[in-house]
């Protein structure tokens, strides 16, 4: 497929509504589960510790996937959000969840999103997405729309 290099402002607030969704039927699910907490505190805690970052490394899959077409020109390689969200996602598939910058992208954790160094175990949490998907909505309209 050719690379996009605009996307209508329609199909980008799809994106953010579905994006919205997700985050909302989390927190019930969250907020369900919680509210069981009687008798089995520490197994609830444990639980949710546990499935929070997988949902949410897959989480960047998705918003990443939404735009897989997207111009690398117009992308930039200065270590944007959108960057950013593309080395999460190959890291994620291909370097077993742990952040590995590429050499053709201008990376600085201390300028990124979520801070990740080189080695790091990626494990996004709901915080760190939010922060994360909003920039990238915010580049992505900015720069494709």
């Amino acid at each position: 497929m050719l690379s996009i290099s605009k996307y209508d402002k329609s199909y980008i607030d799809e994106c953010i509504l579905e994006m919205k969704t997700q985050l909302a039927v989390y927190k019930n699910l969250i907020q369900t589960v919680q509210s069981q907490r009687v008798g089995h505190s520490a197994k609830i805690d444990s639980a949710i510790d546990a499935f929070e970052p997988v949902f949410f490394n897959n989480m960047v899959m998705v918003i990443d996937n939404y735009f897989i077409h997207r111009s690398r020109a117009l992308e930039l390689k200065d270590g944007n959000p959108l960057n950013e969200v593309r080395l999460l996602c190959n890291s994620l598939m291909n370097h077993k969840n742990k952040f590995t910058p590429e050499k053709s992208l201008r990376y600085d954790p201390a300028k990124s999103i979520l801070k990740y160094k080189e080695g790091d175990e990626i494990k996004i949490k709901e915080l760190d997405f939010s922060k994360l998907s909003n920039a990238f909505f915010r580049e992505i309209e900015k720069k494709y729309s």
